[in-house]
């Protein structure tokens, strides 16, 4: 008998010391669970800022390349236009050195015409030309060529335009060459 209450008594503390261990185990989990999940969360919150930052990243290179595009197509005329300048000129010198009576003519009538039409086509385009005469110096729209003492003008006014200068857009295509007062 004394060998069945030993057994017993084993049986027991066997049992016991398996429900021991078991709730040893189911708190090691639950510790494991817990910090698994701080884990997760905190790698959920990283992921959801890097997240954030890329699509912020993103919607300012979309921002940047249109503003590129903009730029590239307003000024993709640029180098033809600094060409036409020339052209300008060169008209608006024939056109001084024409007489009276061949003003008349329905030849030097055909080009100013062909010069208006080609001036209203360049203006639709963005090509304006910069008003100096008259007007404050501005060494980012003129260049001063001469300086002269002026009772007409006050000082740094541009009293005289040696050669027209254009705009396109907001970009000077040509500074207008000027003479300023004293």
């Amino acid at each position: 008998m004394k060998e069945k209450v030993q057994e017993e008594v084993n049986e027991e503390v066997d049992q016991e010391v398996n429900n021991e261990e078991e709730n040893l185990e189911q708190d090691e989990v639950e510790v494991d669970i817990d910090e698994e999940k701080e884990k997760l969360k905190k790698e959920f919150d990283e992921l959801t800022n890097r997240y954030a930052r890329l699509q912020a990243d993103f919607d300012n290179f979309k921002r940047r390349v249109k503003k590129e595009k903009e730029s590239i197509y307003s000024y993709a005329n640029q180098e033809l236009m600094t060409e036409f300048v020339t052209v300008i000129d060169n008209f608006e010198r024939a056109f001084t050195t024409v007489s009276k009576e061949d003003k008349e003519k329905s030849f030097y009538e055909g080009m100013e015409m062909v010069y208006k039409q080609m001036m209203d086509i360049l203006k639709k385009k963005g090509l304006e030309e910069i008003e100096a005469l008259g007007k404050e110096f501005d060494p980012n729209l003129h260049q001063a060529v001469l300086h002269e003492e002026s009772d007409e003008y006050e000082e740094d006014i541009v009293s005289d335009v040696l050669q027209k200068g254009y705009k396109l857009k907001d970009r000077v295509v040509r500074p207008s060459m000027v003479k300023v007062s004293k």
